[in-house]
């Protein structure tokens, strides 16, 4: 397997331990509880993605890795 798999999984991980911090019912209108799912689990698949791309590109720039 290759290094950004294990990026992927850790970062994954780590969004998701930061985002449960967030008390998403006080952002959000009442009664738009799907919506407000949908939206944190498209915020979490971006945080993600920028995340583990930001480390490889780091990582690839300065040829740590």
């Amino acid at each position: 397997m290759s290094i950004k798999f294990f990026v992927y999984l850790f970062v994954t991980i780590l969004v998701i331990w930061a985002m449960d911090s967030i008390n998403i019912n006080a952002i959000f209108k009442k009664n738009r509880v799907i919506q407000a799912r949908v939206f944190y689990f498209l915020l979490g698949l971006i945080m993600i993605y920028l995340i583990t791309n930001f480390i490889m590109d780091f990582f690839e720039c300065s040829k740590i890795l």
